[in-house]
């Protein structure tokens, strides 16, 4: 396989075309990002973690069901993914409150919620992402009432299988972030699962091991994700 010129680059991540037209080529990068974008900054190695991280468990997912666009490794910070016609909500998945869903509630960090919350966002950056409901995703024609259903399913089945895996290396998984595509029809999870997209706390100590570390300058960032691929891997 062939990688070709460049498609597109992100936040995050690199995309190139491949000389199969139904395939493309991602490269992770160290650069980050939060509050859509206000702050900058690098995270050495991150690139690298993170393409290993979310590699790691499309595999786990691929394993129990979940079909991803994930196909294989390149390098280290280097992986081929099928090309998507991304579906424009971000899907995310909480399980513990932190972040601004403690503060929308006015709830204490940390407060575990009754009942898993599946929220949804409208994928934009010029408007950051802001919270929206099945009513405004029906107006928008940004998915089919088909579609947003098969990806609660989808995301409630990831959350299962990633809560237990990551409870047996000692890693509570605070809250995540999915987003979704077309293949062909089919539909796919894209993006990335990793510290940047996901958060991660030690069981025992509640230790944040995730991108907080960046966000809230809380230092050893690379150290935190080091830290989760090591649970992960034993590596």
């Amino acid at each position: 396989m062939l990688k070709k010129e460049q498609l597109y680059e992100g936040k995050a991540k690199k995309v190139y075309r491949t000389d199969n037209p139904d395939l493309y080529w991602i490269e992770y990068k160290d650069d980050a990002t939060a509050f859509n974008g206000l702050k900058k900054g690098t995270i050495a190695n991150k690139g690298e973690l993170n393409n290993l991280i979310s590699a790691y468990f499309f595999r786990l997912l691929a394993e129990n069901g979940i079909e991803s666009h994930f196909v294989e490794e390149k390098s280290e910070r280097e992986m081929v993914v099928k090309s998507l016609q991304i579906i424009p909500v971000e899907v995310v998945v909480r399980n513990i409150a932190a972040g601004s869903l403690a503060k929308r509630l006015g709830l204490e960090e940390g407060t575990v919620m009754s009942r898993t919350v599946v929220e949804n966002y409208y994928k934009s950056d010029e408007l950051g992402d802001p919270l929206i409901n099945s009513d405004h995703i029906r107006a928008l024609n940004l998915a089919t009432p088909e579609q947003m259903a098969d990806i609660r399913a989808i995301a409630l089945k990831v959350n299962e299988i990633l809560r237990a895996h990551l409870a047996e290396r000692e890693l509570d998984l605070i809250d995540f972030k999915l987003e979704f595509g077309l293949h062909n029809g089919q539909l796919l999870l894209g993006d990335e699962i990793s510290p940047d997209t996901c958060r991660f706390w030690d069981k025992n100590t509640k230790e944040k091991l995730d991108k907080d570390r960046f966000r809230r300058d809380l230092g050893n960032v690379e150290e935190a994700y080091k830290e989760v691929y090591r649970r992960l891997t034993g590596r």
